[in-house]
């Protein structure tokens, strides 16, 4: 099978921004600083590893296909669908704040391209899916940190 002009876009789509997420991962990571630091340091390489991993996946599956992956710095900058993430160093709320908003934005460029992907091949729509699953699991897991809990919520020893 050789990928259409379409899939071929959609697919780039995806693999910028996962580049971009990586990016964005190790820059919050080098740079966060505040409560929980450590966790959330060490959580941001499991995000970075993720990202690199996908990235990869996606080029790899591009290649398969008779597409050609951009990778390069200039083609990410330009393409991403995340929104910028700050220089300097960034307190941990809003490290975790910055980072759910990149995930749901990579998440949020699957779902767009999800049915036109499917559509032509449903092999790397099964990619998409399980990049979904754990962007999505990554997003709820950082994002609690910076969650309070509801005034509805019972507690074990309240009556």
């Amino acid at each position: 099978m050789k990928a259409s002009p379409t899939l071929t876009n959609n697919m780039q789509a995806v693999l910028t921004d996962l580049i971009e997420l990586h990016i964005q991962g190790k820059q919050a990571h080098w740079n966060i600083v505040g409560t929980n630091f450590r966790d959330l340091h060490l959580q941001l390489d499991e995000i970075v590893d993720a990202a690199r991993a996908f990235a990869d996946d996606i080029a790899e599956r591009m290649r398969a296909l008779h597409a050609l992956p951009d990778g390069r710095s200039a083609t990410v900058a330009k393409s991403t669908h995340l929104p910028p993430f700050p220089d300097g160093l960034i307190n941990t709320k809003d490290a975790i704040d910055r980072m759910v908003a990149a995930l749901e934005a990579a998440v949020g460029t699957m779902r767009k391209v999800h049915d036109e992907v499917d559509e032509e091949d449903p092999t790397t729509a099964d990619l998409l899916h399980t990049f979904i699953e754990k962007l999505e699991q990554y997003a709820w897991m950082v994002g609690a940190e910076n969650m309070k809990a509801s005034a509805n919520v019972t507690h074990p020893d309240s009556k």
